[in-house]
């Protein structure tokens, strides 16, 4: 009782600005897109998709290093989240192309939202109880980052198809499975950015970050990609991987 007393005068005496101040702008750009869908600027509103993923990847850092982690801000972060990945990029997609399927195409997106939700419900279940270096199904902002980068590439690039609204309709289908699967994603989490590389490697970094600028619709897109598909095909290898170990242990005792 004292405790849960403790909790609720915390509250009453406030939050903490920084934090929660990027959550507010995450949330901000995904209805700022939200506002750009309905009013045709799809290019917009995937930019601004893309930015609310920057200030969602910063509120939490930040929130680290700063010791100013809260369990309302998880809970607020999730609820920005919602918006900003979830919904947002649903409602894009449904307008941009989706339409002419009628009560097919919006529950494709309602589909793509409510996993999503689920997705994030499941995440705040399970932290600090799974290892933080991979993600348990792909993380929702990776998934809106795919929705937001096609926008843009098919956009900057007037690529148009006979069958493409059917592939955009299939593609928000597989990212819903995707979130709510238990398939692993690398969290990169424990990337090591101040450990020493070999100058080699470093100019192939400068020449990707060159090619990105240049080229940054087509870049964002083919990242989004194999983001996208480094799952299952992680999946994939470790099943084959386990098969042949366990071939090879059956031959020898044979």
């Amino acid at each position: 009782m004292n405790k849960k007393k403790s909790q609720g005068d915390r509250l009453r005496k406030g939050i903490y600005i920084l934090p929660n101040l990027f959550t507010s702008l995450n949330a901000f750009c995904g209805f700022y897109s939200i506002i750009a869908s309905i009013n045709k600027h799809y290019e917009a509103a995937a930019v601004s998709i893309l930015i609310a993923v920057v200030f969602d990847s910063l509120d939490g850092k930040i929130a680290r290093a700063t010791n100013t982690t809260s369990k309302f801000g998880v809970e607020y972060d999730s609820l920005a989240d919602v918006i900003s990945f979830g919904l947002a990029p649903a409602l894009m997609i449904y307008l941009w192309m989706l339409t002419g399927f009628g009560k097919t195409g919006w529950l494709a997106a309602f589909l793509y939202t409510i996993c999503g939700a689920l997705r994030l419900a499941r995440f705040n279940t399970l932290s600090g109880v799974i290892s933080s270096e991979y993600f348990q199904g792909l993380p929702i902002p990776a998934a809106a980052g795919m929705c937001a980068s096609i926008v843009l590439f098919v956009t900057k690039y007037d690529l148009s198809f006979t069958y493409q609204p059917v592939m955009i309709l299939i593609m928000l289908y597989i990212l819903a499975f995707l979130m709510v699967s238990s398939i692993k994603y690398n969290s990169f989490k424990k990337a090591e950015l101040f450990r020493r590389i070999r100058f080699s490697v470093f100019v192939v970094m400068i020449l990707t970050f060159v090619f990105i600028v240049e080229r940054i619709q087509a870049a964002f897109f083919t990242i989004a990609i194999i983001y996208m598909v480094s799952g299952p095909l992680s999946l994939i290898f470790g099943w084959y991987k386990h098969r042949h170990h366990v071939e090879v242990k059956d031959n020898q005792i044979q």
